[in-house]
């Protein structure tokens, strides 16, 4: 039994990015190196990669790769680091992380805080060979050019990571979201591709749940050939209906109110991308039936990070324990048979 309910009042009585910061604390004091949790059933082959379960750590929870090995050993298949950019860079003013408890959801509006792929390097190169430990980039908030900033982050990072993240999906770094535009998107994924060494990692690209049909499509058509995956979704801005007082804080949406949203664009990128491309579910997701809806969906593989908040760190090895038993339950053998099953 998760002892995580008697834990969580101590957690909620300090404010959410101060909690964040001790979490990282106490990962480096006690966190285990375990290897990641490996059952035949839940491995699987996306993007020329082996992953030994599907759930995996979101982007944002580890911006500077302080424990990515510790997050492998709570049960993830894989952790995701960052968001990464090229120079260091302080984010947002402060208060900019909100627990919304009512609604077990949460609003940050951090603005890419890290201290910088340099700094991060050392941190990653130690890790490797340790798990499958992925890297999202993005570009500085005052960057000339933000096509240029994912270019480096491409070349800077690619030597120390299983795979890149191209996130361009944040709604926390003004004109971000423009990057998702069919000439800039063009724009974009040539200047990745160039800037990915021979034999590099593969590239997946973030995108927002807040799209129009026309920029799935257009995202989708011009995804194909020139990456490997799309990571669906990032936080939303839209706002449905919330129970908690800081409803009206501004930056992006996560936790359990954008699960029908992300579990809906994942439907969408299914049809879109008609099984070319591998997509990996974000957003919403905090239960093993969450989990499962998302690879029925179209999912070879998910992400979790605001439900730890509220469901605590054994929250992977719980899903990937609930996984087993309902592909067995419908007769799978393996995960892979089960992505997509509901959009075919």
């Amino acid at each position: 039994m998760s002892l995580y309910p008697l834990v969580r009042p101590f957690v909620f009585a300090f404010d959410a990015e101060r909690a964040h910061r001790l979490s990282l604390a106490a990962l480096k004091l006690f966190g285990t190196h375990r290897p990641p949790l490996t059952r035949v059933i839940l491995s699987s082959q996306v993007a020329g990669l082996h992953f030994p379960n599907p759930v995996g750590l979101a982007a944002g929870y580890d911006k500077d790769a302080e424990v990515p090995v510790e997050m492998l050993g709570t049960g993830f298949g894989f952790v995701e680091v960052g968001t990464l950019t090229p120079l260091p860079q302080a984010g947002n003013p402060q208060p900019r992380l909100f627990r919304l408890v009512e609604d077990k959801a949460v609003i940050n509006r951090m603005g890419f805080n890290n201290g910088g792929q340099a700094g991060a390097l050392p941190r990653l190169q130690a890790a490797q060979g340790r798990g499958l430990i992925g890297v999202n980039i993005g570009a500085n908030k005052d960057a000339v050019d933000r096509i240029a900033d994912y270019a480096t982050g491409v070349r800077q990072m690619a030597p120390v990571a299983s795979y890149l993240t191209v996130n361009i999906s944040s709604p926390n770094t003004p004109g971000l979201r423009a990057l998702q535009d069919e000439a800039a998107l063009t724009e974009l994924l040539c200047a990745v591709r160039d800037a990915r060494p021979a034999n590099g990692p593969p590239v997946f690209l973030k995108v927002a749940p807040d799209l129009e049909p026309a920029d799935i499509d257009a995202i989708a058509r011009l995804s194909v050939g020139m990456v490997d995956g799309l990571i669906v979704s990032n936080t939303t801005i839209s706002r449905p209906t919330l129970s908690s007082g800081r409803a009206a804080e501004g930056g992006g949406l996560s936790g359990a109110p954008l699960r029908d949203l992300a579990q809906q664009r994942m439907r969408d990128f299914a049809k879109a991308t008609g099984g070319a491309l591998p997509l990996i579910g974000a957003g919403g997701i905090a239960s093993v039936e969450d989990a499962y809806a998302r690879i029925r969906a179209g999912a070879s593989l998910i992400q979790i990070y605001s439900a730890l908040v509220y469901e605590g760190p054994g929250l992977a090895r719980r899903i990937n324990k609930g996984l087993e038993a309902l592909l067995e339950r419908d007769g799978f053998t393996n995960v892979a048979q089960a992505v997509g099953v509901d959009v075919r």
